[in-house]
C-alpha cells in the first residue's frame, strides 16, 4: 500500500509515541538495577484467598448437604451443579452394526462392502466412514509389514 491509500489516523492516535523497547514491563528497568521493592511481598499477600478456601473446606459438608437438599426440592440449578460434580458427562456412543463383511477380500472390495451396507441402510454414514478409516489404517499397517519383509529378503539376498 502506498502513502496515498493509507487510511486516516484517528484523532486520538495522532500524538501517540510508542514506548521504547519491546513493549513488555517497565522500560526504565534494566538488569542489575536496585529493586523497587527490596522487602518483597508483604506477608499478608494472598491471605484472603487462603482464608476463604479454608472456610469453604471447613464447611464443605454443610454446603454439599444444602445443595443436595435444594436439588431434591426441584431446584434445577442446584441439581445441575450437584450432578455435574458427581457424574461424568455422557459420551456419544456409536451404534453396533451387523452386515456382511469379508476381511479376506482385497482392501478395495472391503470398502465396497461397507459402501454397499451404507447404501442399503444397514450402516449409518458416519459409522461407515469410521469403518472405512479403520480399513485404511489396517491397509497402511499391512503395506508397512510387506515392505519390511521385502527389505529383509533383499538384504538376505545381498549377503
Amino acid at each position: 500500500m502506498d502513502q496515498q491509500n493509507l487510511p486516516d489516523e484517528p484523532e486520538w492516535l495522532k500524538n501517540h509515541n510508542p514506548p521504547p523497547g519491546d513493549g513488555r514491563g517497565n522500560p526504565g528497568w534494566h538488569k542489575g538495577m536496585k529493586s523497587p521493592n527490596p522487602s518483597g511481598r508483604k506477608p499478608e499477600f494472598g491471605v484472603a484467598r487462603t482464608k476463604i478456601t479454608s472456610m469453604l473446606m471447613d464447611n464443605v459438608g454443610g454446603i454439599l448437604e444444602k445443595q443436595i437438599a435444594k436439588a431434591l426440592e426441584g431446584d434445577s440449578g442446584a441439581a445441575t451443579l450437584v450432578l455435574s460434580r458427581i457424574m461424568a458427562p455422557l459420551k456419544a456412543d456409536s451404534e453396533r452394526v451387523r452386515f456382511h463383511f469379508d476381511p479376506a477380500l482385497p482392501i478395495s472390495q472391503q470398502v465396497e462392502q461397507v459402501l454397499a451396507a451404507i447404501a442399503a441402510g444397514a450402516v449409518a454414514p458416519d459409522v461407515g466412514k469410521q469403518i472405512i478409516d479403520a480399513i485404511a489404517a489396517l491397509s497402511s499397517v499391512r503395506a508397512n509389514e510387506e515392505l519390511e519383509q521385502r527389505i529383509i529378503q533383499l538384504e538376505a539376498k545381498a549377503i
